[in-house]
Formats: structure tokens, C-alpha cells, sequence
């Protein structure tokens, strides 16, 4: 069984997960952590809580989900695991930092790419991958069906969507990913999203004005 451990990091507000187990084994998921302060509550947390970080996931690519990259497969050992069409918007994301002002030294390690209907192992515990472009062009996002949740990126937010005007993003295009990858999902599934409070699949049906 997975817990769940989100924390809010970097100017923009992004959020970080930490999925753990009982055997104490993690995975970290978009490193937002920019300041020094964070990464110290980052790895503050995973030292108490005696875990071992065995994955480094990104959902896309787009800076405040990478922000800690580095860093946190510097201090764990991890590569990074992402679809193989968000290698251009990793490559990319110190460029905008440098106009978001925010400048940062980008991951430049191995890469491990994933795929539609990947599973992606814990120990026992498991993650299906879902291919869910739209808000960028490799768009990924974690589906643990024992449990019941998603850890979604910026596809779906609380009566919201990711946004579709930056380079590689397509409103039709996350429209559909959300139509034939999350709405077919139990209304009961949780959805954890990149930034904001976390929903779920009823509650966006019912409410959200895009998806209308």
C-alpha cells in the first residue's frame, strides 16, 4: 500500500509527491524543490520516515516539476524516468527558467523512458502509466488501481485543465487524453494534480466547465 506525501515547492507552487510503502522503499515525483529550504524538507521527511528513494518520476517536463531533478538524483542515486517526448521540454526548461527568472542547473544524467501501460514497481506496489499529452507533448500520468488514485501532472485540476499555450501544447489534443484516459476511470478514483487541491473523477464529471 502506497501513502501519499505532497509538498508544495518553488515560487510557482508546485506539487512534489512522495509515494512510499511499508517496506520503506519511495518514489519521488516532479521535484519541485528549488530553494535550499525545500530540498532540506524534502530530504528531512525521507530521512525521518526511514525511506529508501528507488524512483525519480517525471510526469512532464515543464520547469517547476524539475526544479529538484538534479539534485535529488545526485543525492539518491536515481535517473530520471519520463516519456521520450518530453526530452526536448527537459532540455528546454533552464532556458525558461532563465525567463521566469528563476535559473537552475537542469538534470544531465541517463534517461529511462515509459510508455503507455508501463507498470512501474515499488516492490509490491505498482503504477500503470497512462500517455496523456495535451498540456505537453509527452504528458505522462500514474494510475495505482489497488488504491484507487492518480498522480496526474498538469492534466486535470479541480475544476480546471492544464494550460494549452506553451510550445507543444494543444487544447483538443489534453481534451481527449482527459475523455479516454481519466473519464473512464471509477468516479471514486482520486486525482492528485500538479498543482492546487486534489479531486477526483466524479467531482470533475459533474463540475469541470471545460469538460462540459
Amino acid at each position: 500500500m502506497f501513502a501519499v506525501k505532497v509538498f508544495i515547492f518553488s515560487p510557482i507552487q508546485e506539487n512534489t509527491y512522495v509515494l512510499y510503502n511499508k517496506e520503506k522503499n519511495c518514489a519521488i515525483i516532479d521535484p519541485g524543490c528549488y530553494y535550499d529550504n525545500e530540498r532540506e524538507a524534502l530530504a528531512s521527511f525521507i530521512e525521518a520516515n526511514g525511506l529508501t528513494p528507488q524512483l525519480l518520476l517525471n510526469t512532464h517536463c515543464h520547469l517547476d516539476h524539475v526544479f529538484g531533478n538534479r539534485w535529488v538524483a545526485e543525492k539518491y542515486g536515481l535517473k530520471v524516468h519520463l516519456h521520450e517526448k518530453e526530452k526536448p521540454v527537459l532540455d528546454y526548461a533552464p532556458a525558461s527558467g532563465l525567463m521566469w527568472n528563476l535559473p537552475f542547473d537542469n538534470y544531465r544524467g541517463d534517461l529511462v523512458y515509459l510508455r503507455e501501460n508501463d507498470m512501474v514497481k515499488l516492490g509490491e506496489d505498482e503504477l500503470e502509466v497512462f500517455f496523456t499529452p495535451g498540456h505537453s507533448p509527452g504528458s505522462i500520468i500514474f494510475y495505482c488501481e489497488k488504491q484507487q488514485f492518480v498522480i496526474g501532472g498538469d492534466v486535470l485540476f479541480r475544476t480546471s485543465i492544464g494550460r494549452t499555450d506553451l510550445p507543444g501544447g494543444d487544447f483538443d489534443t489534453l481534451i481527449n487524453s482527459i475523455r479516454t484516459k481519466l473519464f473512464v476511470l471509477p468516479d471514486e478514483v482520486t486525482v492528485y494534480p500538479g498543482h492546487g487541491e486534489p479531486t477526483t473523477i466524479g467531482f470533475e464529471k459533474k463540475n469541470n466547465p471545460f469538460l462540459s
